[in-house]
């Protein structure tokens, strides 16, 4: 069904009521007709069938007020010639312009809703004939790939290589479609526009260019490696910086390094999600390192210097006389790299670890201690609440 014949169609008539029916009547009206003619009632009868979708069809347009009263303007401004010679003048007739009036609402995504569109696109000289838009270019699409690095690797920063196969620019035209040494031309059908318009009773109508597809140049030449796409599927390493300090499930963005656009429109990005493995020694508490570091008694009792790594090397750590177990150290400027610059701190866990053997002068020697422990007062459940 063309365009014309959609405006021209009386709803109205299909229900058989007046075009000042309230909307009782219009529903009463629906409702015996659609029980009269609904194929169920009427098996095998094609004419019923068809007269039971013209009805539903008037039945969605009359039984919505908004539709029905644009459908109504359009009617009563077809009828004065207002899409005739003197061409559509927005807000003239009914007083709809063309932010209000949508041709498609009125028919509710009917039929040929792709007409509508181009019936649109003619009637408010949407790139219409005369008209200099191009079509714009298409971007390609952008690429997701996924890395995995060790722990130190990702706190510090490095450089991957990473090896895809996926669309990029034709190395031989590179990108343009035509044959090293030719360049594409300007469609002469639709002048570079990509679109072309024609004309149908009242109406105008917008659709791509069949001589250049809507692509608004053409290619005598098309180059042999990519058939005139421009593109073509290759392997290739890209080499991705990966900043210091980087965290598990962060992404990488890589401008121009995804698929490329077609017959040299520009390229879509690259994303690389970055995946961290843990580490033997390390933990990470956001721009802090953690580590838990193994203690005697006695180094948390009479207190001691010793050694912890960290990222770079090793670091002297003082443990004070009387430490607790489980008390959390600091080492400042040891911990991740800051992406505004200065590092995090190195937050290091005392935990004692105790002896499963011991010889009878280590045994000796802690009774001694226990003893001398219990005299002087000490009690380590003292405040306890279980005591």
């Amino acid at each position: 069904m063309s365009q014309r014949e959609w405006i021209e169609k009386d709803f109205y008539k299909d229900l058989g009521v007046s075009s000042d029916a309230s909307q009782d009547d219009i529903k009463k009206a629906y409702r015996k007709l659609a029980r009269d003619l609904h194929p169920d009632a009427n098996p095998g009868d094609a004419a019923a069938e068809e007269r039971f979708k013209a009805v539903s069809e008037a039945n969605a347009i009359l039984s919505d007020p908004a539709k029905r009263k644009e459908y109504d303007e359009t009617r009563r401004l077809f009828a004065s010639g207002g899409f005739g010679g003197g061409g559509f003048h927005p807000g003239a007739g009914g007083g709809f312009t063309s932010t209000n009036f949508d041709i498609g609402d009125l028919f509710g995504g009917g039929a040929s809703d792709a007409g509508l569109g181009d019936l649109l696109g003619g009637l408010f000289n949407r790139g219409g004939a005369g008209g200099t838009a191009r079509t714009r270019p298409r971007r390609g699409s952008d690429v997701e790939t996924e890395t995995t690095l060790d722990f130190r690797d990702a706190v510090q920063g490095v450089t991957v290589p990473l090896r895809l196969t996926s669309p990029a620019p034709c190395t031989s035209c590179h990108g343009s479609g035509a044959e090293p040494g030719t360049s594409p031309r300007v469609c002469p059908y639709c002048n570079g526009s990509g679109i072309v318009s024609r004309n149908q009773g009242a109406f105008g109508f917008s659709e791509p260019c069949d001589d250049c597809r809507g692509t608004g140049s053409i290619i005598d030449n098309p180059c042999g490696d990519c058939r005139g796409t421009g593109i073509q599927n290759r392997t290739r390493t890209i080499t991705v910086r990966v900043p210091a300090g980087i965290k598990d499930g962060s992404k990488v963005r890589l401008a121009g390094q995804g698929e490329a656009g077609l017959r040299g429109a520009p390229s879509g990005d690259l994303f690389v999600t970055v995946h961290v493995r843990p580490d033997k020694v390390f933990g990470r508490d956001g721009d802090d390192l953690t580590l838990v570091l193994p203690v005697s008694y006695g180094e948390l009792v009479l207190g001691a210097t010793v050694s912890v790594p960290t990222l770079d090397g090793r670091v002297g750590l003082k443990i004070p006389a009387g430490t607790a177990d489980g008390r959390v150290l600091r080492v400042r400027g040891r911990g991740v790299p800051k992406r505004g610059g200065g590092s995090g701190d190195l937050l290091v866990t005392v935990k004692v670890a105790i002896p499963q053997h011991l010889d009878d002068q280590a045994v000796d020697a802690l009774r001694i201690f226990l003893h001398a422990e219990q005299t002087s007062g000490f009690d380590p459940r003292e405040g306890w609440a279980g005591a």
